[in-house]
């Protein structure tokens, strides 16, 4: 089956509303011409508006970094499904490893955060992945089993046609920022390991048109060895896509 694939940017806590719009223009003339493959960039809260704003029209779709899982309350800090909607932007970032480690995210929220995104037609790109420790002890597929179990339990006897937008990101988090990257037959063995349990969860046909994207330090450098992995549908890019030129080098060999 042919899957689109797809590049998205993740711009953690990196640039201010106007380097934001800047920087998103410049990635839209650059890739102007560009139809084969799906973009996708993840800019702060704050710069979600102006980006989408600056973006209509464009090849560039635009992305939250994050949700909150109710729709409205005594949530000091927190925005919700129906905020990133209405900004325009049509996916979000879910249970990223920075979300993980430094601010309690676990997959009973990462499952809860999926409900409600999925509940305003946000695409949810759910982020998975093992530490360095977890995997010198070989627990990789244990860990990876329970995230995707956990994160998507209540879908898979109640409701599995909302998850139609799914996107999975494999990112292993001893090779983010660090310059680690995981081998080819690494990124291989785990992505077909991940839609074969897409596939016993849901059926094989969901599995084969779930797209699974690796993240781990992709660089301009590197991607064209991950991209021809057969069950590699695209990427999550850190740093790299901070730099439209560096960026449009990644998105460029998706093409």
């Amino acid at each position: 089956m042919n899957r689109i694939p797809l590049i998205a940017g993740n711009w953690k806590m990196f640039k201010t509303g106007s380097e934001a719009v800047s920087t998103a223009e410049k990635l839209a003339n650059l890739t102007q011409n560009i139809t084969s493959t799906d973009i996708m960039i993840a800019p702060t809260h704050l710069s979600l508006p102006l980006v989408t704003q600056k973006l209509l029209g464009t090849n560039v779709k635009v992305g939250a970094q994050n949700l909150y899982f109710e729709q409205e309350g005594a949530f000091t800090g927190e925005v919700s499904a129906e905020m990133i909607k209405d900004t325009g932007a049509e996916y979000v970032l879910i249970g990223h490893s920075e979300r993980r480690q430094f601010f309690g995210e676990t997959d009973e929220s990462v499952f809860k955060k999926i409900k409600a995104a999925t509940k305003v037609d946000l695409i949810p790109i759910m982020c998975i992945g093992e530490s360095e420790k977890e995997r010198n002890e070989k627990n990789t597929f244990a860990i990876l089993d329970k995230q995707v179990k956990n994160g998507l339990k209540d879908f898979v006897s109640d409701d599995p046609d909302s998850l139609s937008s799914l996107v999975l990101a494999y990112e292993p988090i001893w090779a983010i920022g660090t310059g680690k990257t995981a081998s080819v037959d690494q990124v291989d063995e785990i992505h077909k390991y991940l839609r074969s349990l897409i596939s016993q969860l849901f059926s094989r046909d969901f599995a084969l048109k779930i797209r699974i994207l690796y993240g781990g330090s992709v660089k301009p450098d590197n991607v064209k060895e991950l991209m021809a992995i057969e069950d590699v549908d695209g990427a999550l890019v850190g740093g790299a896509s901070l730099d439209p030129d560096k960026f449009i080098k990644i998105i460029g060999f998706s093409s």
